[in-house]
């Protein structure tokens, strides 16, 4: 099986330069990134594709977030993460900056940022469990809406209004984000659904 997982869909316009992620934000991010790796909910396939990202505002709608082709590394630095400046859903278009490509999810992400102003922070894991217990139960996308598509972005923009905190996604086999006022927030809904599986 092909993984679609780790393989950039959408316009890019990177600059590679290095980036400047604030200490306590990169140590929120690195906390939850290697609690959710440890779990397996973050990490690779074994064809090395990898999965998951997290992603934490910056200010207005440009967010960090957790690099392209990083899910098989164990512990991140600051080269492993990409701040995404800008972003057009409709056009399928990122600009970013950093040592490292902004991840194939980000445009998932930057649709949750743009639609819900009171999200801080977003996080991407994978689980055939918990996707199959839980698809149709909560928010789920539509199963046509492919993974990096505009129809994603749009499915996921009008999901962050239900109030919920967690999306599944219809169309991406094990795919599930989380959201919420801050890291803290996204990662304990996601351990809350997680521990009744």
């Amino acid at each position: 099986m092909k993984h679609e997982e780790g393989y950039i869909k959408f316009n890019i316009e990177w600059e590679k330069q290095s980036i400047d992620l604030p200490d306590q934000l990169f140590l929120s991010m690195n906390l939850w990134r290697q609690k959710l790796y440890v779990m397996e909910l973050i990490g690779a396939f074994a064809d090395g594709v990898g999965f998951g990202n997290i992603s934490i505002r910056n200010h207005n709608n440009q967010f960090f977030i957790t690099g392209s082709a990083t899910g098989n590394i164990q512990k991140l630095f600051q080269k492993h993460y990409a701040l995404v400046k800008n972003f057009d859903l409709e056009n399928n278009y990122i600009h970013c900056t950093g040592l490292t490509k902004a991840s194939s999810e980000s445009l998932s992400h930057a649709a949750i940022y743009q639609s819900n102003q009171e999200v801080n922070a977003v996080i991407h894991i994978h689980s055939q469990k918990f996707w199959k217990k839980y698809i149709h139960h909560l928010p789920t996308t539509n199963e046509n809406a492919a993974f990096g598509t505009p129809e994603i972005a749009r499915e996921i923009s009008t999901l962050t209004t239900k109030e919920k905190g967690i999306i599944i996604m219809g169309g991406h086999p094990e795919g599930i984000i989380s959201y919420g006022k801050s890291l803290d927030d996204a990662g304990n809904i996601l351990l809350k659904y997680y521990q009744i599986l």
